[in-house]
């Protein structure tokens, strides 16, 4: 086999594959059948790209082989000629290489998709995780860590979401407009995830995804196109610039996790800070503000801070009270901590952590422990801290950050062989 056309392949499954199962399912009307199209174009590439070279267009040519396949599926079933007069109204299979039309209103085949899997007969962790990983491409590993679950539970859990859909008959199809509402805050939830699995790999030797961060950027901008005067995307538009535009400061050219104290302020995407903080200041004008919104308010503090040591800390924590107000979570009193931690010491924020530690939400998140440890050796509880950061790499799986938490052990390490062991200083915040 080919190191170059299978290395081909794996980037077009990266960046196509949720265009391809989205083209399908817009012709089948059912994910199963869908899947079963995209992975024969997928196969059938591995032969053909093999003997036949590589296409000039790769997504072209496997959206063109899935749709074809469809077709032949419908065929077999004698659905062909019911649905011919809808298929010649909405879908053209095109040529090779040919642009793919899409319909008026919900732009994109796989945003159409998402809302498809967000349908209410689910419920809202099985639409958000059947879509993260039928659709966005993300491992059942990556969806579990998302859901702080383990790979089995996602397993069951996708699996009897794929049934629900196959007995209920859901059909794939653009929802009228009434429903969309009722369906965005679990498509707001997809994308944000997909943003998150792709500005942090949750394993991995990469730190980012970018190919994920573009399509959760990209999705996010056709919601707000879509619903221009809701809150939830355009705070969601706003939350992923303002920490996407910090992309080329987060780490070294070594690859090396670089904290957001650290990073090179003047390095950060401007355009995308100011766009970030015009979307933030519409979003927030919603009453109540949505969690998107008041997520980029806390981002927003960041982006206008020249400095790390004129960060607002006492601001940050009291939006993320507000956070806690509107959409309580484990991970948000984690992220409150670590603000405590800053505006008031890392006693206090130790104190803030302290009742996380009994979360079952959180049992096997590194996070934890890692913030732990980093309060610790702040204030310079060495011992403990060495425990902490031995319990953060037991959970970690991406490369960079077990680099990370590695040196911080030999920190530790080093400062008891020297003796030195308070008056530490701040440990620099999260990654950023």
């Amino acid at each position: 086999m080919d190191p170059s056309v299978t290395a081909t392949i794996a980037e077009a499954h990266r960046r196509e594959w949720g265009f391809v199962l989205a083209a399908a399912a817009r012709i089948t009307g059912d994910l199963g059948d869908a899947e079963d199209c995209a992975q024969e174009a997928f196969a059938q590439a591995l032969t053909r790209w093999t003997s036949q070279g590589v296409p000039a267009n790769p997504g072209a040519w496997l959206t063109t082989v899935a749709r074809r396949r469809a077709m032949d599926l419908l065929r077999r079933h004698d659905q062909l000629r019911d649905r011919l007069p809808l298929l010649l109204g909405t879908e053209v299979v095109p040529a090779p290489d040919a642009t793919i039309d899409h319909a008026p209103d919900v732009p994109d085949d796989r945003l159409r998709l998402i809302f498809t899997c967000c349908h209410p007969a689910l419920s809202p962790d099985a639409r958000v995780a059947l879509t993260l990983r039928l659709l966005c491409g993300l491992s059942t590993t990556d969806v579990a860590c998302a859901f702080l679950v383990s790979e089995p539970t996602m397993a069951a859990r996708i699996t009897r979401a794929k049934k629900k859909i196959a007995a209920a008959r859901v059909p794939y199809c653009e929802p009228p407009a009434s429903e969309l509402r009722e369906r965005l805050d679990a498509v707001l939830d997809v994308v944000h995830l997909l943003f998150t699995a792709g500005h942090t790999a949750p394993a991995g030797d990469r730190l980012q995804r970018r190919e994920l961060v573009e399509r959760a950027l990209h999705l996010a901008r056709m919601l707000h196109d879509l619903l221009p005067d809701q809150p939830g995307p355009a705070g969601l538009l706003a939350l992923i610039l303002l920490t996407d535009a910090r992309r080329h400061t987060r780490a070294s050219d070594d690859g090396k996790l670089i904290l957001l104290a650290d990073q090179d302020r003047s390095q950060w995407d401007r355009a995308e800070i100011d766009e970030g903080l015009d979307l933030a200041r519409r979003a927030l004008r919603g009453r109540p503000p949505t969690r998107y919104a008041l997520m980029a308010a806390i981002a927003a503090v960041h982006a206008r801070s020249a400095q790390w040591r004129a960060t607002d800390w006492v601001r940050i924590t009291k939006l993320y009270d507000t956070l806690m107000q509107v959409w309580p979570s484990p991970v948000v009193a984690l992220n409150r901590a670590v603000a405590i931690s800053q505006a008031h010491g890392p006693e206090a924020g130790l104190e803030a952590l302290r009742p996380l530690n009994d979360e079952p939400q959180l049992v096997g998140y590194h996070y934890l422990a890692a913030t732990r440890a980093d309060f610790l050796r702040r204030l310079g509880q060495t011992c403990d801290a060495r425990l902490a950061y031995h319990e953060a790499l037991t959970f970690a799986q991406n490369a960079a950050e077990r680099a990370f938490l590695e040196d911080r052990l030999r920190e530790l390490d080093g400062l008891e062989d020297t003796g030195v062991v308070q008056n530490l200083g701040h440990a620099g915040g999260g990654a950023g």
